[in-house]
């Protein structure tokens, strides 16, 4: 059959056309029957199918995470419980408030025992509360000798309390070498204190979500 024969072929009668013809064009429809079915049918289908193929990756991954954590999960136990004594023993250096007025007169001993003198030993009238901690400023001013003034700092660092120094200022006022810092030592809260903290931070919460 060459391009004359089928140039005669009449749509009309296609009924009597001969067989490869038939087959060529019946096998056209039935492929854009499929098409047409793809694009208005299946659409939606391959979507959803896609879908399906990108939860399945994101559930192997999380599968994947939980069983890592499930093979180390006695690891995790033995750190968390490294992390809580860890903790415990920093909290035991936080005094409590009966014992800040005995830590105050440590740091001010330190400096004495040095043979520095105190222009200025001036704790804060109100300390800055943290979640289960609060902090208090003592602003210092002494005068000394630069040697005496490195041995307080280090006499300071090495208190069994938590010191630390900051804003340090040293300065030569005729003649006389000044040292100037803010030094913040920190006790933990109480039970009270702590749940108090907890209900402003929670007040707080819930005014700005009104907002």
């Amino acid at each position: 059959m060459n391009l004359d024969d089928i140039r005669s072929l009449n749509i009309r009668e296609a009924g009597n056309w001969p067989m490869l013809p038939k087959l060529v064009v019946l096998t056209a429809i039935l492929l854009v029957i499929v098409a047409l079915g793809a694009f208005f049918d299946w659409k939606d289908q391959w979507e959803t199918l896609g879908n399906a193929r990108g939860d399945e990756a994101k559930l192997k991954e999380q599968y994947s995470q939980k069983k890592a954590k499930a093979i180390n999960f006695d690891l995790y136990v033995q750190q968390l419980q490294e992390v809580e004594q860890s903790f415990g023993a920093l909290v035991k250096q936080l005094p409590n408030r009966a014992e800040i007025d005995a830590l105050l007169t440590d740091i001010n001993q330190a400096g004495l025992g040095r043979g520095l003198t105190f222009e200025l030993f001036k704790p804060a009238t109100q300390e800055k509360m943290a979640d289960f901690y609060a902090e208090l400023p003592i602003n210092i001013k002494i005068t000394g000798n630069y040697h005496d003034m490195g041995a307080f700092a280090s006499d300071v660092a090495q208190l069994p309390r938590i010191v630390t120094l900051n804003d340090v200022v040293i300065s030569n006022e005729k003649g006389t070498l000044t040292f100037e810092a803010v030094a913040k030592t920190f006790r933990y809260l109480d039970e009270e204190e702590i749940a108090k903290q907890r209900a402003i931070q929670k007040a707080a919460k819930d005014k700005g979500r009104k907002k």
